[in-house]
Order: C-alpha cells, then sequence, then structure tokens
C-alpha cells in the first residue's frame, strides 16, 4: 500500500517504518514534517522518499495549514496516512475527510495521558505501567479508537527521560506491526469500531 507519513521531529518510528517497509508491505510515497528542522526529513532523503515541510506558523489559521497539508497528501493519493510523532492538533473537517486511513501512535495507554508529557504525566500518577497505543485518527486528540497498545513496567528509578526511552523501543515494534495489520487488509475501521480479522475489538 502507498503511504504518507507526517512528522515534527527527530523520526526515529519513521526510520523503522522505513527500515520494515519491504517486510509490511508498505511503499512510503512522501515525509511531510512541520519543521523544516526535523531530523526525520534527513531519514527519509537518506531512503531516497520525498519531503516535504509546511511550516505550520506560516498560516494564519489550523483550517488554512490542514488545507495546504491535505493538498500535498493528496499528490500522491496514499492508502494510509501515518503520524509519527506529528506535534499539531488536525481539524474535524480534516480528520473527517481520512477517517479510517490515518494512524497515530501516542506515548501512552490510551485513554490515560492524552496530550504531551505523557512520561512525567505517569510518574506523578504513579503508575505501575505505560506505554504507547496506536489508534485511528479522529477529531477528539488522541482518542481514535485504540488499535494496539506495548507496555512497560515503571520502574522505581524511573526519570521521565528513562521512561521514554523504554516506551519508544516498544514504539518502533508496535507501529509496523499495526501499519502491516492496515497492509494486508486485515484492519479497518467500521462505525467508530476496529475491526480485525472481522472482529469487532
Amino acid at each position: 500500500m502507498k503511504g504518507v507519513v507526517l512528522i515534527s521531529g527527530s523520526g526515529s518510528n519513521l526510520q523503522s517504518l522505513i527500515d520494515h517497509a519491504e517486510k509490511i508491505d508498505l511503499d512510503i510515497q512522501a515525509v511531510v514534517s512541520n519543521k523544516e528542522d526535523a531530523y526525520g526529513l534527513k531519514r527519509a532523503q537518506n531512503a531516497n522518499i520525498t519531503t516535504h515541510v509546511i511550516n505550520h506558523k506560516t498560516f494564519s489559521t489550523r483550517e488554512k495549514f490542514d488545507q495546504n497539508l491535505s493538498q500535498i497528501i493528496d499528490q500522491y493519493s496514499p492508502d494510509v496516512i501515518i503520524l509519527a510523532g506529528f506535534m499539531r492538533i488536525l481539524t474535524e473537517e480534516f480528520t473527517k475527510k481520512y477517517i479510517g486511513k490515518m494512524l497515530n501512535i501516542h506515548p501512552s495507554l490510551l485513554p490515560k495521558f492524552q496530550g504531551l508529557n505523557t512520561h512525567q504525566r505517569a510518574l506523578d500518577a504513579k503508575e505501575n505501567e505505560h506505554g504507547a497505543s496506536v489508534h485511528f485518527v479522529t477529531a477528539e486528540l488522541d482518542g481514535g479508537p485504540v488499535i494496539a497498545q506495548a507496555r512497560v513496567q515503571v520502574l522505581a528509578h524511573d526519570t521521565a527521560e528513562l521512561l521514554a526511552k523504554r516506551v519508544l523501543a516498544e514504539e518502533h515494534k508496535l507501529l509496523p506491526k499495526v501499519v502491516h495489520c492496515f497492509t494486508q487488509g486485515r484492519l479497518s475501521l467500521n462505525d467508530n469500531c476496529v475491526v480485525l480479522d472481522d472482529k469487532c475489538l
């Protein structure tokens, strides 16, 4: 399947997708970042993947940014759009346009800790476990139906940085697995229900 990946930062999850692309039947057509200094752009260029930068600060509204982003995405007619560390809140119009074909990876066990600073928030809440979730993107921030999760134990000596590293290592395994389910046609979204192998999760 053809895919477009959206990033904002280092792109380590993007790298995991690039490394696994052939095994998971993913043809990454383009990588789009809202930050021109995102290291993930270099990762894409090193893999000969077309890159685009669309600086959100140059747009007066979220709607105008999303419209421009949509125009870039639509050039590639992707089967799947993957948010791999894309740090933008998307408008309802945008999410509705791509409903059922847009996946996001989030560093928490959703619905816990939507938004930012998830690792420190997990520590502050004295959680015993933490992790990452892949979900379908809907208009609700980090609130779309969860497809799969990876869990790590929170250790007594953990800092936000140590916890983040362990969670990220799990993200690198989780995201390609979920994308592969999608590219195999085993995964879909039906009436806000995740359907995997014809079963509603």
